[in-house]
């Protein structure tokens, strides 16, 4: 708690006394607002840092403590709307200094108070409410009618401009858009300003003047610009509360008067792949809108439109559920992860149960074989390391080359995973799943040895020491082998498979960069008909996988469906389009997408190490991965879809990167001719459409009954 900045629990029903948290030194922002709490408000001090006290709408009872005096930077203290009694203290602004901008709020309004304590006579920065307590009655009396009056409205929108004004106006092209640069230290500069609208969404402050200097310095110095560059147009607090605020740019007064594009681009593409860090006072922000008029209205940013389109709506509905859905699976991962072990764990020291029989076309390794394959199992041959155990390199006495996974005590990994895996993959054969060639399980040991991935995994490669060689051509290569993996598991596996932990980590890369998908530890069989040819649509199971890449209707459903793994395939196909983590500072890698892709700046978010790449395909790309990641899975295409759309993205690849064709069949037995007519493209359509009978796909499942 030592590290708390901002504690705002409005609204969430708590009951019982308000608590005493003088012991956070650092809490800046408190509210809680419209719950159930009562008793009286403790009279310890609160941290010299608060700006904001918000206890509105509670039951809380008792007197105004005075430990609310000195607190220096205090704004706002909104007790309005309790049962508090006694005295109003005329102490809370005493010791304070005000700077100019300074404002106090005190909103004690619709209680019990009957009285004052002294004099009221609080400075012209102090704003105090009084209306709707007994005290008012006698407002003449106590000379207390400036308290007691109408209430003021709220909300407006503030103008925060310093324009010029002993500068004449038509040395300036305002017709043009432009305008002099308020605090420029060239005298009456004219220059064309680029408008950027924000939203602080959480900040620690509820007045902005006295922080607007701040707030400045700590904007320009990381977009690398002048004080004198940013101009703050206005500002209005909305429901949240949050900051909308509009900004804007200007050039240097040593440049032209106007900036080109890539300086443009540039302070665009900062704040929409919010590279601008947070803030402990400013928090985190939304990105609403550019604004390109004058000499930019033909840059590629798209101006500030007057409205917002349906799709546009819809998209930025989706976002937010999608936002929604993932918080809700942090919180219900938390506390699964907080669940006491179960008392049936099998100690170390225990014998563990052994494979009960022999597996058709899986080799039972000894201890001692492992342990001559690794070194012991030296740190030398170690290549990873996950939550089911450290990842070897081994090298068998015929001098095979594998990776032995070898699990650890307390590993995420049980035995009915490790069970699980090796009963899949002893009958699951597909050049674009990892083959599992044997296990140990003796001397207290569970060991799973595969094929050896020499490339390592997606996630390693994306990693920012690699990203330099992996062109777009390769990504989307990568990309539809996973997808093929995946298919086969679907459509041709008997009974099909739903993988279930779809992620960077788990697609493994051999010598000619081929993507394998692999860890089959917590996979489900998918549901198969009945005697009766009827078979359910999903399998009911308690939620497991990785935060991140989880089907969030999924996570609140708890049925699983092939589309489950459709969303965290879309979820890897953005890593690779951004080089973005699923979740990053906070926020969903689908929330970044769609705020750029809303904002008309999804070139803005494509990693920038791929080199170049056809515009055509990535937008293409794009918009299958952005599909995929829908919240409701029936709007998610299917992956023979997915795999159909992707091999169309690859026909329209330059010759210079364009996917090898693979001279043999694939394993759904599509022929040599077939497979050239795709990938030469004939008999192909480009739509944006993914689900089109008229797409052409390499890879047909075998159909069989069941």
């Amino acid at each position: 708690m030592s590290k708390l900045l901002k504690l705002s629990l409005r609204n969430c029903k708590l009951e019982g006394i308000v608590p005493d948290l003088s012991g956070i030194p650092g809490l800046r922002y408190l509210d809680l607002s419209q719950n159930q709490l009562s008793g009286s408000i403790p009279s310890s001090k609160l941290s010299a840092n608060i700006t904001t006290i918000d206890l509105s709408n509670n039951t809380i009872n008792g007197s105004i403590p005075y430990n609310f005096s000195g607190l220096p930077y205090l704004q706002t203290l909104s007790l309005r709307n309790n049962w508090l009694s006694g005295f109003i203290p005329s102490t809370i602004w005493k010791n304070m200094t005000f700077s100019a901008d300074a404002k106090l709020k005190l909103d004690f309004r619709n209680n019990l108070l009957s009285d004052i304590s002294g004099s009221l006579d609080p400075p012209s920065n102090v704003t105090m409410m009084l209306q709707g307590n007994p005290v008012c009655d006698r407002a003449n009396q106590l000379n207390i009618t400036p308290f007691c009056g109408p209430e003021n409205e709220e909300g407006a929108t503030d103008s925060l401009s310093n324009s010029n004004n002993s500068c004449q106006p038509q040395s300036c092209p305002l017709s043009d858009h432009f305008e002099y640069v308020p605090a420029s230290p060239l005298n009456c500069f004219c220059a064309a300003p680029f408008g950027v609208g924000l939203q602080l969404r959480s900040p620690s402050i509820s007045d902005f003047p006295p922080y607007r200097l701040q707030f400045e310095v700590y904007m320009t110095s990381n977009l690398g610009l002048e004080l004198y560059q940013l101009s703050i147009d206005s500002i209005l607090w909305v429901n949240g509360p949050r900051l909308r605020m509009y900004l804007k740019i200007f050039p240097q007064v040593n440049d032209s008067n106007e900036f080109n594009e890539s300086q443009i681009q540039r302070i665009a593409n900062q704040f929409a792949t919010f590279a601008i860090p947070g803030n402990d006072t400013f928090g985190p922000y939304d990105l609403l809108n550019f604004t390109l008029q004058g000499p930019y209205s033909n840059f590629f940013l798209p101006p500030l439109k007057t409205g917002i389109s349906k799709g546009a709506v819809a998209g930025i509905v989706l976002g937010a559920i999608s936002c929604a859905a993932v918080l809700i699976l942090v919180i219900i991962l938390v506390f699964l992860k907080m669940k006491p072990r179960s008392q049936h764990e099998v100690p170390r020291d225990q014998s563990i149960m052994k494979i009960p029989v022999k597996i058709k076309g899986v080799k039972g390794f000894s201890f001692n074989e492992m342990q001559m394959a690794t070194c012991s199992f030296g740190i030398s041959r170690q290549v990873g390391q996950g939550g089911y155990g450290k990842v070897y390199k081994g090298i068998l006495t015929d001098g095979t080359v594998v990776a032995i996974k070898r699990a650890q005590q307390g590993s995420l990994q049980g035995e009915s995973e490790f069970y699980t895996e090796i009963e899949l993959l002893s009958r699951l054969h597909h050049r674009n799943l990892v083959s599992l060639l044997g296990y140990c399980d003796e001397e207290d040991e569970q060991m799973l040895v595969y094929e050896f991935m020499p490339n390592g995994s997606l996630h390693d490669l994306l990693s920012a020491g690699s990203k330099e060689s992996l062109s777009f051509g390769r990504r989307l290569h990568i990309a539809l082998d996973a997808a093929k993996g995946i298919l086969y598991l679907h459509s041709e596996a008997d009974p099909p498979v739903i993988h279930r932990d779809i992620k960077a980590n788990n697609i493994l890369l051999d010598s000619k960069f081929t993507a394998k998908v692999s860890d089959f530890g917590i996979s489900r069989l998918a549901p198969v008909a009945d005697a009766s040819g009827i078979a359910t649509a999903h399998v009911t199971t308690g939620v497991k996988g990785t935060p991140g890449y989880l089907d969030p209707e999924y996570v609140s459903t708890h049925k699983l469906t092939e589309k489950s793994d459709v969303y965290s395939l879309g979820i890897v196909f953005l890593e690779l389009l951004t080089g973005m983590q699923p979740i990053s500072r906070g926020r969903h890698i689908v929330c970044e997408v769609n705020a750029a892709c809303q904002s008309g700046l999804m070139l803005s978010i494509i990693d920038q190490s791929m080199g170049q790449y056809p515009s055509e395909c990535s937008k293409r790309f794009m918009a299958l991965a952005v599909q995929c990641c829908q919240v409701e899975q029936e709007a998610r295409p299917s992956m023979l879809e997915v795999v159909r759309e992707l091999e169309n993205i690859a026909a329209l690849l330059p010759q210079s990167e364009a996917i090898p064709l693979e001279l043999e069949a694939s394993s759904s037995g599509m022929s040599r001719s077939a497979l050239s007519s795709v990938y030469s493209g004939k008999n192909s359509h480009v739509s944006m459409d993914f689900p089109g009978s008229d797409l052409v796909s390499g890879v047909i499942p075998t159909i069989r009954p069941r």
